[in-house]
Order: C-alpha cells, then sequence, then structure tokens
C-alpha cells in the first residue's frame, strides 16, 4: 500500500494492490452551520490471496471518527485503532462482501486548506484531489480504487436550495424542520479523487447539448447569486469541446447531464469531477466590460480541458499518482489542438512553446527537477507542474509526430477502447499505439523517464557543385538534480528547405538517413543526414513547429534566419527566426548593461520586426507574437549563470526603445489603422487586432520616453483588453508618473466590487519591475481588499512579485527574497498547497550572481528553520537547498 503519511517518500516500485477491493460507496452528507456530519457506507471484499488476518488500513487527514460498523453492527473499540490520519480495522471476513460504516464529523467552515470539504462565501464545496477525500472520511484514497458512488445531501431548504453530485439525478424531497435532500448516482466507476459536492444558494445558466448518437444531456453552470449571464460564453465553449471531442476522437459524453460550478475560493483553475466540474470562477464569468481577450481565450481552454477529462482522467484514470501525466499531459494536448482548431494552430503553438519554455525549461535545469513520469515523491500536490502538463503534452505531440495524424487516431481508439473503466499507466498508453500501428516506440519511452532538457546540436554544410546539403546532428542530455540518465532518445525533427522563391525544395535524403518526410529521426547521440539534388543553397528550417521540446544549438547565419523570417512557408519557424535574432540581441545588451555600457544596436533586427508587423499576409495576432520579445525571465535562461537582473533590465529596456524609435513613424500609423469600431467582440480576428496594436503601443511608449500615449489610450480605451494594456505600459515604464497613478486609481474605483478585476489590479502592480516594486507590494499587502486566504488574491499579489517581478523580487539586498518567505510562511498557516506553490520561485536561486545567490539562499536557509512548516512547503524547501 502506497502511503504518504508525515510526508515520507513514496516510490513506484513499492505499488501494489490494495488488500480488498471497493465495489460501491454509499455517502450521506448532513449539513448544517458549523458542522457537517458524513456517514459512509462502503461495499468491500478481501482480495483473493489476502492473509486472512490481514487488518483493513485506511488512510485520514484531521478526521474525527464518531462511529464504525461492520454489515450495520457497531465494532468493538479493541477491533480497531482510529487517529485523525489512520485507521485499522482487525478480524474481518475471510471471503465475501462485507458493508463498512463510518460516521465522521467535520468543520468545514475552518477548513482554510481549501481540500476536502470546505464552505467558502456561504458555499459548501468539495476538492479532492489529489488526496482531499481523506478529509472527508476514512478510505482507500488512491486513484486505482474505483468505485460506484451514490450520494446524498441534505440542507436547510430555504438558505441551500442547490445540492449537487456526481453523476444523474437519482432522488430528492423535503424533510422535517425545513430541510430537504437530493440524492446523485454516478454509475460508472470512479477513483475518490473524483468525488465532489457543491451545495448553496446559486444561480443557474441551463443549456443542452445533443450527442453524436441522439442522446439529450442536459447542461448547467452555476454561480453566484446574480452572475448567471456572465457564464453564457463558458456555455457555448462548453458546447464547442462536446462537437470536437467528437468529431475529432469520437469522444460522445456518458450522463444526462453535466454541471459546472464557480467558485471564489479554489487552490486550483479547476476540477474534472464525473458530471460536476468545479470551476475557479475566473475561468468561468466573463463580461465584456471587466475581461479581456486573454479571459476569453483562457476560459475556453479550461472548460475545454475539464471537458476533455471526462475520457482522458475520468473513465481512463491513472493507477497511481506516478502516472499523473497520463491524464494531464494527454488532455493538455488535447486543448491545445482544440484551441488551435478553433483559433490560430501557428498562434496557438507559438503560445504553448513560449509557455513551455518560461515555466517548464527552469524547472528542468533547476532543483526542481524531475521526469515526466517521476519514480518517487513526497507531496504529491507539489508535482501538479509544467513538467507534468506541458512537456506531458509535448511527449504526446510527438507520438503524433512520429505515426502521423492517422495512426495517431488508431492509437487513441485503441487505447480509449480497451481501458475504458481503467487505472492505467503510461505502459499501458504506449503499448495501444505500438500494437495499433506494429510500431516499436520503446526507444521513445525514455522521455516519460529521464529529467531534463536534451540539447539538440545542428550544424550545416552546403556543397554548391554537387547539389548536395550535409546536416549532422547530435543529443546530449546533461545530468541533473534527478538524476535519472542521458541515454539518448527518440528526437524526431521536422524540417524544411526554403529556397529563394519562398517555397519549399524537395527534400531528396541519401541512402541511409531515417528520414520520413519532412522528419527525420534522430535516435543516435550524433546522426550525418545528406540531401541530394539541390538547384540552390536552401535556407534550414529546422525543429519546425518545436516537433520536440529539446534546448536547439544552431549556429545559423543571421543573413538566413532574416530570410527565413519573410520566406518561411512554416509560421512558427518563421516566428522564431524572429525570436532568436531577438534573444540573442537582448543578451548581447544584458551583458554589456552589467559591465556599465550600452550595447551596439543592429538595425537589420528592427527593421525585420517593422516589415513582420506591416505585413498584412500574416494574421495580427501572428504579427503581435513576432513582436513580443524575449521576457526578462527568458533572457535569464539564456544567460544560464551569474545572471544580473537589473542588467536584463536596463537592456531589455535599451532594446525596445531602438526598435520604437526605428519604428515609429510605421507603428503609429499601423495603430491607427487597428483601430476598431463598433462593440467589443471577443472572436479571435479581433482579439488578433488588439493584441498588434497593444504591443505596439508600447514600443511606440518606449520610444516616446513620455506615458502622454499610453495615458490617452488608457482614457479612450472602450474595454477590459485596451484598458489593462495601456495600464500596464503606464505602470511597467512609468512607474512614477502622475498619469499613472491617476489610472490605477480611476482603475480602482471603476472596478473595486469585482474581485476578479481587482486581481489584476494587484497583480499588474506586483509585476512592475521598478526600484519601488517591493515597497509597492508590501503597501498593497495591507490593502482592505487583500486577503492572504484567498488562493487568487494571494496569487495576484505575492505570486506574481515573486514569479513576475525580476527586479522587485531578486533586489540585491535580499529584501525582495526576505519578504516573500515571510509571506509564504504566513499563507503555509492557513493553505499549504498554495504556500508550496509559491515557493518553487526561488527554484532557479542558483543561476544569479553571487551576492544575490547568497541572499536567496540565506531566505531558503531561514524558512527551513521554521517549525511546524506544512510537508508541501518543507518538500519545496528543502528539494530547492539539496
Amino acid at each position: 500500500m502506497l502511503r504518504t503519511d508525515q510526508g515520507q517518500p513514496i516510490r513506484i516500485e513499492d505499488y501494489r494492490p490494495t488488500d480488498f477491493s471497493v465495489q460501491d460507496v454509499g455517502l450521506t452528507f448532513r449539513l448544517f452551520d458549523g458542522a457537517t456530519d458524513v456517514e459512509a457506507i462502503v461495499l468491500m471484499e478481501r482480495r483473493e490471496g489476502v492473509a486472512a488476518d490481514a487488518p483493513l488500513d485506511l488512510v485520514g487527514d484531521e478526521l474525527s471518527l464518531e462511529s464504525v460498523t461492520i454489515d450495520g453492527e457497531p465494532l468493538a473499540p479493541d477491533r480497531y485503532d482510529a487517529s485523525p490520519d489512520r485507521l485499522v480495522i482487525r478480524g474481518l471476513p475471510a471471503s465475501g462482501t462485507f458493508r463498512l460504516g463510518l460516521t465522521t464529523r467535520l468543520r468545514p467552515e475552518a477548513n482554510t486548506k481549501l481540500m476536502g470539504l470546505y464552505r467558502s462565501n456561504g458555499i459548501w464545496c468539495t476538492q479532492c484531489e489529489a488526496e482531499g477525500f481523506r478529509r472527508i472520511t476514512y478510505f482507500y484514497d488512491r486513484p486505482d480504487v474505483l468505485a460506484t458512488y451514490r450520494v446524498r445531501i441534505e440542507a436547510d431548504k430555504a438558505t441551500v436550495p442547490v445540492l449537487l453530485s456526481n453523476g444523474n439525478p437519482a432522488e430528492h424531497g423535503l424533510l422535517e424542520g425545513g430541510r430537504h435532500f437530493a440524492v446523485w448516482h454516478d454509475p460508472f466507476p470512479k477513483p475518490s479523487y473524483l468525488f465532489a459536492l457543491v451545495a448553496g444558494d446559486l444561480d443557474r445558466l441551463d443549456d443542452h447539448f445533443t450527442t453524436m448518437s441522439g442522446r439529450k444531456v442536459d447542461l448547467a453552470i452555476y454561480t453566484e447569486k446574480g452572475r448567471a449571464h456572465e457564464s453564457l460564453y463558458a456555455m457555448d465553449a462548453l458546447k464547442r469541446s462536446m462537437v470536437w471531442d467528437e468529431r475529432r476522437f469520437g469522444c460522445e459524453y456518458d450522463l444526462d447531464i453535466f454541471n459546472i460550478v464557480a467558485i471564489s475560493d479554489f487552490n486550483m483553475g479547476a476540477m474534472e469531477n464525473k458530471g460536476l466540474n468545479v470551476f475557479n470562477h475566473k475561468y468561468v464569468l466573463l463580461d465584456p466590460d471587466t475581461a479581456s481577450d486573454a479571459d476569453y481565450a483562457g476560459v475556453e481552454t479550461v472548460i475545454a480541458h475539464e471537458y476533455f477529462h471526462n475520457w482522458t482522467g475520468n473513465r481512463i484514470t491513472c493507477r497511481d499518482w506516478f502516472q499523473l501525466c497520463l491524464k494531464e499531459g494527454l488532455t493538455v494536448y488535447r486543448d491545445q489542438e482544440f484551441t488551435a482548431d478553433e483559433r490560430s494552430a501557428p498562434v496557438k503553438r507559438i503560445a504553448s512553446v513560449r509557455g513551455l519554455k518560461a515555466h517548464q525549461f527552469p524547472e528542468d535545469q533547476g532543483p526542481l527537477q524531475h521526469p515526466v513520469r517521476p519514480s518517487r515523491y513526497r507531496e504529491i500536490s507539489n508535482f501538479y507542474t509544467s513538467t507534468i502538463y506541458d512537456k506531458g503534452a509535448e511527449l504526446v505531440r510527438m507520438i503524433d509526430t512520429i505515426l502521423g495524424r492517422e495512426r495517431f487516431r488508431t492509437g487513441m481508439d485503441l487505447y480509449l477502447d480497451r481501458h475504458d473503466g481503467d487505472a492505467a499507466t503510461i505502459e499501458d498508453f504506449i503499448r495501444c499505439f505500438e500494437e495499433a500501428n506494429d510500431a516499436d516506440l520503446s526507444q521513445f519511452a525514455l522521455w516519460y523517464h529521464q529529467a531534463g532538457t536534451p540539447t539538440l546540436t545542428v550544424e550545416e554544410d552546403f556543397d554548391q557543385a554537387a547539389g548536395r546539403l550535409t546536416l549532422k546532428l547530435a543529443q546530449s542530455l546533461k545530468p541533473g538534480a534527478a538524476g535519472t540518465g542521458t541515454k539518448p532518445m527518440h528526437i524526431p525533427v521536422r524540417f524544411g528547405l526554403v529556397g529563394s522563391n519562398g517555397q519549399d525544395m524537395e527534400a531528396r535524403p541519401a541512402a541511409g538517413a531515417e528520414v520520413d518526410g519532412d522528419v527525420i529521426h534522430l535516435r543516435d547521440a550524433e546522426e550525418t543526414v545528406i540531401f541530394e539534388g539541390l538547384a540552390e543553397r536552401p535556407y534550414l528550417s529546422i525543429l519546425r513547429d518545436f516537433s520536440a521540446p529539446v534546448d536547439l544549438k544552431f549556429q545559423q547565419r543571421d543573413a538566413d534566419r532574416l530570410a527565413l523570417a519573410r520566406l518561411d512557408t512554416n509560421a512558427f519557424n518563421r516566428w522564431r527566426a524572429l525570436s532568436d535574432l531577438a534573444g540573442e540581441a537582448l543578451e548581447r545588451a544584458a551583458r554589456t548593461a552589467r559591465d556599465g555600457d550600452e550595447a551596439a544596436f543592429d538595425p537589420a533586427l528592427a527593421d525585420a520586426l517593422v516589415a513582420t508587423a506591416t505585413d498584412e499576409a500574416l494574421e495580427p495576432a501572428l504579427r503581435a507574437q513576432a513582436l513580443a520579445l524575449p521576457s526578462e525571465s527568458d533572457i535569464a535562461r539564456l544567460l544560464g549563470d551569474n545572471v544580473d537582473p537589473d542588467a536584463i533590465h536596463r537592456g531589455r529596456r535599451d532594446v525596445v526603445r531602438r526598435i520604437g524609435l526605428r519604428g515609429a513613424e510605421r507603428f503609429r500609423s499601423l495603430r491607427h489603422d487597428l483601430a476598431g469600431s463598433g462593440p467589443f467582440s471577443p472572436d479571435a480576428s479581433n482579439a488578433g487586432r488588439r493584441a498588434l496594436s497593444n504591443v505596439l503601443l508600447d514600443y511606440v511608449a518606449a520610444a516616446e520616453g513620455t506615458p502622454a500615449t499610453a495615458a490617452a489610450s488608457y482614457a479612450g480605451a472602450g474595454n477590459m483588453t485596451d484598458r489593462l494594456a495601456a495600464l500596464s505600459v503606464l505602470a511597467h515604464r512609468f512607474p512614477d508618473a502622475p498619469d499613472t497613478e491617476a489610472a490605477l486609481d480611476d482603475f480602482y474605483k471603476r472596478f473595486e466590487d469585482n474581485a476578479l478585476v481587482v486581481d489584476k489590479w494587484f497583480q499588474l502592480q506586483a509585476t512592475a519591475p521598478h526600484a519601488g516594486a517591493l515597497d509597492r507590494v508590501r503597501q498593497l499587502a495591507r490593502h482592505p481588499k487583500f486577503n492572504l486566504a484567498n488562493p487568487n488574491r494571494a496569487r495576484s499579489l505575492i505570486g506574481a512579485f515573486a514569479a513576475g517581478n525580476q527586479v522587485g523580487f531578486n533586489r540585491t539586498d535580499g529584501a525582495g527574497y526576505a519578504w516573500v518567505a515571510e509571506m509564504i510562511q504566513s499563507l503555509d498557516q492557513l493553505n499549504p498547497q498554495i504556500a508550496a506553490r509559491i515557493a518553487t520561485a526561488f527554484r532557479s536561486w542558483r543561476c544569479f550572481e553571487p551576492q544575490r545567490r547568497e541572499t536567496a539562499r540565506a531566505s531558503l536557509v531561514q524558512l527551513s528553520e521554521k517549525e511546524g512548516l506544512s510537508v508541501d512547503l518543507r518538500d519545496i524547501v528543502d528539494r530547492s537547498l539539496s
């Protein structure tokens, strides 16, 4: 049995099935102000081969046990041992089924951890992934224990009219004393982490959906009172997700009803509980006056992600938490594909890779490194990481690239059919693709087990007389904190040979190379690939669409990259050519600024960016991505070590200013042309126009050196996207200007009653990189609207400052580190999960120059020496210092 008591390490090799199987779970919740009684009736059976005297050993977490029965008979005290985190029962039947009865008493109002059953703003809600069900009743709280559930909820009818759980509604009625009840039945066996309950006084938006087989499904989204109209877009996104999943993967919804509930206090973005998805309300509620384009895109993505879990996560779940990427990575891949089809494939791919490099690459390079399928953990909640989600999605995408779209679908069909109702493993998943396509993915499987970002080195040589292009490819993987091996892996390298006419040239590989169409299959540490019959030297477009999550080292000539930025038929690589050029320019600027000088500036980059900005053949959203230079954290990652965040900040500001000066006239003209009229629409086309206009605003403001244009843009903004963009330019570029303070005050007064918009106001100021950033966040932490117990508010200030303000967090005197550590310790007393996640901002402390490195370490050491740290936070701090 796998246990996590007291944060002891859990190892994959220790896995074994439970001694008793669980077939059915009946739960009764009696909700009262101040306390909730939970009665569990669990149908169980000793597994064949388990010793007749083996006890039943269940886990709990801060539980208060009221009673224990077997088949309805109270159990004598000498037959069980109970503590808040464990229940051991002896003398159980050697064969046949029996019913275990347990009664526990919970205090949801006092549950600030927001795990298990808690009450927030008068609403009872559960969060059980990963190990929250054990805070409700003693259980085998692990993903391989699947059972059907029947749930009865009782509460006061006047104040708690809505009673929801998983599955389909079965019964409802009145009780004495003004109370009522509802019974829900989920016919699909599920693990305990997918159990859900919501009860309260909520508004509802209703709709319906007809599946591809003709079944009608009732849809409902529940919100706080008076806000149901703000979920219209979420409902539309849900219906589009259902259509897409049927068309793309043949996945049809299976229950009679699908419910979503929006909750203000929620640790995660959302939770895919079977038939009852619970969402952080920021991913449901939208209003044209208060939501930005990013908010609309976020709602669409998260709605789709949680719905897609119905098959990849719910119908097929994980055998154990080591297989977490099997549901999360696979489902992220699916939601990325949905967004690509709904909006723009290249823009979505660029955004996904930006996120991967910003979050997962640093994770791979630091002390929190772990493989996509880890072999051990101390606290599972700390493994809901970018490696699991984003790199996990990249691995699924590579299987698609290696096999091709049709063969990938064949493998998915086999997986969905074979493992429906199963708790599966990564090996099960890969085996389906192998068997369905007569393929060997054994070497590819190393991607799941070896941690770190491989380096892909490419060298090219062209023989003009022979018309021959020779490519030398090499892969390497450095040993890291995870210590998981460095064997060569199967890397699919998508490529193109672009001619001077802007067309892809025919690629005729010589014998010996493993080239499948436009994909080179690199399997060895080094490999040479030769292409023959080329009439001219091509521009090599390598690693198209980022076909593998690697660190590409390719000393390509600037002239070639500038040509690819104009000619490449692959939109992603056209963007990357500019991004790589910009990255090198920003690196040079940072190194020069560290020495107190100003870097020489090559106007060719600015001219290429101006040409891209005004190229009407490209969609505006793609042009906006091209003009969005690598961030300060991106530059730090490129520099690698001895990083000086202040120098990075000065160097980047200078590069943006010079580009702005070079293109000022055309940028202003283009912004004028992009100015829209008519009501706000969140569709991809209009969102792209706004994105381009707003990235140009920053260049114009940088060139002018005054807040005038940004202030005018703020004053004239007709939607939240433009208003936020202008306010961001003011706060980040002109923090001390009167115009900035006036705009910040105006923004707050306009939206002080909207919690989601106030979160934006906190976050925008927390990420503003200037000398007074720490003083600003300290002041904001005392603001009447700041609430440390609310996860969204804690993330918007403390989390945003630590992860998104390179200058303020990484002050040379260490004050930024010390303040964040102090806030993390306070937060740990309320919500260890959020505290641990914010603490991951310290993961890159070793890359800084000596003074910052030492002050960061000192703050971590001081935090580690505090008594009473949660297992969640202790795990992150210890690994960060290791």
